[in-house]
């Protein structure tokens, strides 16, 4: 094979596992942005190196991204941007391939927008063994050698994520689809119609509501009482001309899956202005996240134009 015909075949090789990659470096950064770079600078590595004598190209692609991801974690501007408390993880519509691997209940869950927050207060080691053996089920043996570390603290690693994660985590088991669409539609008919009793009567006791305010404040607003959320999600939902200049028309609202937790999408022509993602325990909606910050809707609204969607929920806000 001359060198040409082996650098295709190489390429080949590479983009065979691209979305795999892609899928990992995801769930370890929580943007989709920054995935890309990790990949697209794995793809370089592997161009660079001595690829004959690389035995398992996929193992060693894992610990190359895997790598440049914790360097990223690591790094003094990430420190920043994530400890202000103006992060949520970046949203993908549902059959987005960086969403990855969906066999198992772990695998989904990981994905979620509440899990990929929740891994802010994991260490980035204990974040790598997490997604690695949670979502992509490498053993200990193999994931210590991704790592550079021993299969024991691997294992102690794992053990201290699932327990931080755990005991933060509202979860009450996977919610019926038919289900958890209609709470979200009945949420969505309160709070656009401003009954506040029956948007208390939706959430559980202890819900928590998160907003990126559009992007418009250094850090995430909160709310955390189901009296208080219910109070912003009427005047958020509530449709006035002023929301309507701000956004710049007269948008739909939607209902999706986006990280495979329920959600609905303000979408201005082929636009997604706005995602909000609902937590539901027990027939009730234990959190809300709000993004609309357009930075983070990038991937997204790219999905949505190739998508087709079902009827609105609302065809004229």
């Amino acid at each position: 094979m001359d060198s040409a015909a082996a650098d295709r075949f190489d390429t080949g090789r590479f983009e065979a596992s691209r979305n795999r990659l892609a899928s990992l470096a995801y769930r370890l950064l929580g943007s989709a942005a920054d995935a890309e770079d990790a990949v697209q600078e794995a793809f370089l590595h592997w161009q660079a190196a001595d690829r004959q004598r690389i035995r398992v190209p996929e193992a060693w692609l894992t610990k190359v991204v895997t790598n440049l991801c914790l360097d990223r974690l690591r790094s003094a501007q990430a420190r920043r941007e994530r400890t202000v408390g103006a992060w949520l993880p970046e949203p993908l519509l549902d059959g987005d391939p960086m969403l990855g691997p969906a066999d198992t209940f772990e695998q989904r869950e990981s994905v979620s927008l509440a899990v990929l927050t929740l891994m802010e207060r994991l260490s980035s080691l204990e974040r790598a063994v997490y997604v690695l053996r949670e979502a992509f089920s490498y053993s200990h043996t193999e994931i210590a050698g991704i790592l550079g570390i021993t299969e024991s603290a691997s294992q102690q690693h794992l053990h201290r994520a699932r327990r931080r994660i755990t005991a933060a985590r509202r979860r009450g088991g996977e919610v019926d689809p038919a289900s958890a669409r209609r709470i979200v539609e009945e949420f969505l008919a309160a709070a656009s119609s401003g009954r506040t009793e029956r948007l208390v009567a939706l959430l559980t006791d202890d819900a928590i509501a998160i907003s990126d305010g559009a992007g418009l404040t250094e850090k995430l607003l909160r709310f955390d009482t189901p009296r208080r959320i219910a109070a912003v999600a009427r005047a958020g939902f509530t449709p006035t001309p002023a929301k309507r200049r701000l956004i710049g028309g007269t948008p739909a609202v939607h209902y999706a899956l986006v990280n495979r937790t329920p959600a609905i999408l303000i979408v201005l022509g082929d636009r997604v202005v706005g995602a909000v993602a609902f937590d539901i325990t027990d027939g009730k909606v234990a959190a809300v996240r709000g993004i609309a910050a357009p930075t983070r809707l990038a991937r997204l609204t790219e999905a949505w134009r190739q998508h087709e969607p079902d009827t609105p929920l609302i065809p004229s806000w």
